[in-house]
């Protein structure tokens, strides 16, 4: 039980930044290392991760829809901590 909510947990984490890296690949100007520093010096950086946490979702009922009740957990305390560190930076 808890081995599964720790992969979607991880599951979780790396589709929040998959999904923010491909935000800032594909509609910003910058690449990626500089979009993060350009993001974060204008204060952009927590919306950058709350758009990358939409990604989630789509993992979310994946999960749910094959009956991986306990990942699908893990993904949702990963977007906990993702909103909860969007608070902080």
């Amino acid at each position: 039980m808890i081995k599964e909510i720790a992969i979607g947990f991880i599951i979780g984490i790396f589709t929040a930044l998959l999904g923010s890296y491909l935000f800032i690949t594909f509609f910003t100007t910058f690449d990626v290392s500089s979009g993060i520093h350009v993001m974060k010096e204008y204060g952009y950086l927590g919306k950058i991760i709350t758009l990358g946490t939409l990604l989630d979702l789509a993992v979310f009922a994946i999960l749910l829809k094959r009956n991986k009740e306990f990942m699908a957990r893990g993904v949702i305390l990963a977007v906990i901590v993702l909103a909860i560190s969007t608070l902080i930076v």
